[in-house]
């Protein structure tokens, strides 16, 4: 039996993009994952993630979808972003074409998300919070986790140190504030997030859905 797995990198932040992971293998195969250190890729350090990524990558078949900031912010202008990380879900079973799927759940209800994936790809799917609890699904963490972490290195290049992204980092918002001073705000920012909305009234700035 083939099962896959499917998680999300960077569902949160307000900066860089979002990148969703699908791993496919036999059912047979899991031991294997679980020999190789597979587990929850928050549990696991940087180097690790990498060198595990690696090896998985030789092992499984995998799917990436990446989504960036300026996807986001027009596809955020007719859709939530469940119902975008929903259909990016369905793209990756459909590629895979797994007997079963497990998928950490992003809906506050994981029945609710099981029952439309199985609409939309006819395939059974098991979805859960916690997810990374499932070794399949560990797998697909550590791919997009990994991939995210060498995408924001990149953007990090480009645009100087804004910190981790998140809006609860102090450094993100005085890197924010900063841009926004400056009358720019770059594409690698999520404009829909709250966060730059509050500042810009922080700012005394008009509103960006104001024009």
């Amino acid at each position: 039996m083939k099962i896959a797995g499917i998680d999300e990198a960077g569902k949160g932040p307000v900066i860089g993009p979002l990148v969703v992971c699908g791993v496919l293998c036999e059912e047979k195969e899991v031991e294997a994952l679980k020999k190789l250190g597979v587990k929850d890729s928050k549990k696991l350090s940087p180097e690790r993630r990498r060198e595990i990524a690696e090896k998985l990558k030789r092992l499984v078949k995998y799917e990436v979808i990446v989504i960036s900031p300026q996807e986001l912010n027009s596809k955020m202008e007719r859709m939530t972003l469940n119902e975008i990380l929903k259909d990016v879900c369905a793209k990756i079973i459909s590629k895979l074409n797994p007997d079963v799927v497990f998928v950490d759940s992003f809906d506050v209800k994981p029945e609710r998300l099981e029952d439309e994936l199985k609409q939309l790809t006819g395939k059974e799917v098991i979805a859960m919070h916690e997810g990374e609890r499932e070794v399949i699904v560990a797998a697909a963490s550590i791919i997009a986790k990994c991939l995210r972490d060498e995408m924001i290195e990149e953007l990090k290049r480009k645009y100087g140190d804004f910190g981790s992204g998140y809006a609860s980092d102090e450094k993100t918002r005085r890197w924010l504030e900063d841009q926004i001073k400056k009358g720019e705000i770059p594409e690698i920012v999520r404009k829909k997030w709250k966060t730059v909305e509050k500042i810009r009234q922080k700012l005394g700035q008009k509103s960006l859905f104001e024009f």
